[in-house]
């Protein structure tokens, strides 16, 4: 009798420390949870506070102005925001078309042998330092295109006023290129999981059906995995739109609105950058603080926008596992 009291007494002491633990658990993972809640929050209030006295002065209408007078404390982001813009988004249409290509071809069409080490050379792209890729578009990609892709370009298609400029080394077309290849590896990585995510069998049974390679691609495998692409193409544009040191290298950094691809042009991280260690009042300050607070607000509608879409396609991925 005693035998079994002392038993169940051990089996109680036993479930209150596994309890115990639980709780202990439980209570240390939601702490971590909320303090990047926190972090994010903390950022917003910050960065609303610090550049409160802009956001008074000037309104909505800091973001489509485009006066710089750092002097006469006048401050309009609408250059930043065009340059912005551009770079990010013409990078973003090479990015995708490029990295959409290599990942099928990694997950559609490459043998394993082939696929797994060109997979570790496309990641290793983005493990490579923004100035190294500054470097290299200033004294490799900016030569090439001031000496020949850029005249080539002029030529053929100079009769379209974008078009229609001086090639240099620094400029609009610069950054673009380089900020195409410091997203291609997001954009591939995303889209190759997205891709391989399709079911075989959906593969294959369009493939019974005397389907071409191609054509399983293109009713089988895209329809799938379009919303995830998507994603990953937006997730891509985060990385664009935030992207500081390399543009600042090769961009040229001139505050106007460009009409040329070869045009010089500034974006939003690169004038922080350039002017934040050398504020001239207040005001300057607060302006660049602005800046900052509109780059987070864009970066974080777009991550949010594109996890929303690659969890799309995920989700379904695992209803169709579980069936």
């Amino acid at each position: 009798m005693a035998i079994s009291q002392a038993g169940r007494i051990g089996k109680a002491g036993l479930a209150a420390r596994i309890r115990l633990g639980d709780s202990l658990f439980a209570g240390l993972v939601g702490a971590a949870a909320l303090t990047v809640l926190l972090v994010i929050l903390g950022l917003f209030y910050e960065l609303t506070g610090d550049a409160w006295i802009a956001i008074e002065k000037f309104g909505l209408e800091f973001v489509w102005t485009t006066e710089w007078n750092p002097p006469q404390e006048v401050f309009g982001a609408g250059a930043l925001v065009v340059g912005t813009i551009i770079t990010s988004l013409a990078a973003l249409i090479l990015a995708t078309a490029v990295g959409l290509m290599v990942a099928l071809y990694l997950t559609q069409v490459a043998p394993p042998f082939v696929a797994r080490p060109l997979s570790y050379m496309v990641e290793l792209l983005a493990a490579i330092p923004s100035v190294v890729y500054g470097l290299w578009g200033i004294f490799v990609l900016g030569v090439f295109i001031r000496d020949s892709f850029g005249p080539k370009i002029v030529v053929l298609l100079g009769w379209i006023p974008i078009f229609d400029g001086t090639p240099l080394i620094t400029g609009l077309l610069s950054a673009i290129l380089i900020l195409s290849i410091m997203i291609l590896p997001t954009v591939t990585a995303v889209s190759r999981d997205v891709l391989a995510a399709v079911p075989g069998s959906q593969r294959e049974g369009v493939l019974a059906l005397g389907a071409t390679r191609w054509e399983m691609i293109r009713m089988a495998v895209l329809p799938y995995a379009r919303s995830g692409v998507l994603g990953a193409a937006i997730l891509g544009l985060a990385r664009a739109v935030g992207e500081t040191l390399a543009v600042t290298m090769v961009i040229g950094n001139r505050r106007a609105i460009p009409h040329t691809i070869f045009d010089a042009a500034y974006t939003m991280p690169s004038i922080i950058a350039n002017e934040f260690s050398e504020v001239e009042n207040k005001m300057h300050e607060a302006a660049l603080l602005e800046v900052g607070l509109l780059l987070l607000v864009i970066t974080f509608v777009i991550n949010v926008i594109a996890r929303l879409l690659v969890w799309r396609v995920t989700k379904g991925q695992r209803a169709v596992v579980q069936e």
